[in-house]
Parts: structure tokens; sequence; C-alpha cells
């Protein structure tokens, strides 16, 4: 008996688990469907804890403008901290401000500078990533905890393997990133040998809203704008 309804269950789950794919193909249709409409878009990265009279969130709306100024759209996770200073940023400036949400336990709502048409609730993480990685022309990465990371190392990765094409990966705060910079480069590229040199030439460290501008110019002035799959 104990045996049946241990397999009964996991019959359950699996079912489950089959009709979970639905619902994930939902969440693709419709972030492609909306996303595939916004033109070119810069995405911002970082702490939802940041608080808006931070340094961090200050520079991180300049950032926004700059981007907007300079003819992209800005894309966040939708939250507050960082994200609702990039989504300020765009909102203020005029231009496009992209909101994808997903709930979590820092992120209880989503932030009142996005787009009202432009605001896409996410359960799964990996599509909301997916989303991030497509419609995004480059990251702009401030300071942050584990997501933000997250997010990071999944660029680099899917650029070194060239499952994506290249695209600039700017991190924001030579304070911040500085030591994780020196780890990598002493640690897994020439102690372990666990990267390549040029790997690291995917990732640019500045500290202002200029330099991020002076980053996406350089690089657009040599590749051109195209979806990243």
């Amino acid at each position: 008996m104990r045996n049946e309804k241990h397999y009964k269950g996991w019959n359950e789950i699996k079912t489950n688990d089959s009709w979970a794919i639905f619902k994930i193909m939902g969440e693709f249709v419709k972030g492609y469907e909306k996303l595939s409409e916004i033109g070119p878009c810069v995405s911002i990265f970082g702490s939802a804890r940041t608080k808006p009279e931070h340094e961090y969130y200050k520079l991180a709306e300049r950032i926004a403008s700059k981007i907007v100024e300079s003819g992209y759209g800005i894309i966040t996770g939708g939250g507050p901290g960082i994200m609702e200073a990039g989504n300020k940023g765009a909102h203020l400036a005029g231009g496009t401000s992209v909101g994808l949400n997903i709930d979590l336990p820092f992120e209880q709502h989503d932030n009142p500078y996005i787009d009202s048409d432009k605001n896409l609730d996410f359960d799964y993480f990996f599509v909301r990533k997916v989303m991030f990685v497509k419609y995004s022309q480059g990251f702009v990465v401030m300071p942050g905890g584990f997501g933000t990371l997250d997010e990071l190392f999944e660029a680099i990765t899917l650029i070194q393997t060239h499952k994506i094409g290249k695209f600039p990966i700017i991190l924001v705060g030579t304070e911040f990133w500085g030591g994780l910079i020196d780890w990598i480069r002493k640690t897994l590229q020439d102690e372990h040998k666990n990267i390549s040199p040029g790997d690291l030439d995917l990732i640019s460290l500045v500290d202002t809203e200029d330099e991020v501008i002076e980053v996406l110019n350089s690089f657009y002035n040599t590749y051109n704008l195209s979806p990243n799959f």
C-alpha cells in the first residue's frame, strides 16, 4: 500500500511537471511578442535594496538618462532599488522604460516608472533571464547581490561559449567590483588557468555615466545592433 501511494504521488508530480511546460511556453510567447517591438535597449542590473538617497541609486538614474539620450531604451527587473533608478532615469528622459518583474522576497511590487504597456510579469527565472539577454544590446551592472552576480556570470558564460553574440558588459563601481576582477584575473586566469586571458576583455569597469556611454558607443561603432539569439 505504501508503495502504491508513493507511486501515485510520483505520477502526480510528473503530470504537474508536464502541464507546466504550457505555462513556460506562454511566458516565452508573451515575452517575445512584447519585447520584439521595443527597439534597441540596455539592461541595468543591481540591488533591490539600494535606497533612493544612495549614491549608486543616483548614479544608476543618471546612467539610464544618458543611455536614453544616446538612443536606447532601458530594461530592468522592474522592482525597487537600482531597478527603480534605471526605470526612473529612462522615464524622466522620455525614453522606453521596460520592467521584467518576478515575485521575490525583497521585490514585492513593480516600480512606478515602467511604461504601462511594457510591464511584464514572470514566474520563471530562466524565462526572464532569456528576455534580458535576447533583447538587450548591453548590460550595465551596478553593485548588487546574488541575483546581480547570477545575471552577470550567465551573460559572460553565454558570450564566452559563443551561444550568443558579443555585447558590452559594463561593471559600474571600481571600488565595489575591483576585488572581484582582481580575483578572477589572479585565481581563475593566472593560477588555475580556468579561463582564457582574453575572457576578461568581455568586461569593462567604469565609474561614471560618461564612461558607460563611451563603452557603448565604441562597441557599436564596430558592431551592428541585432538580437542576441
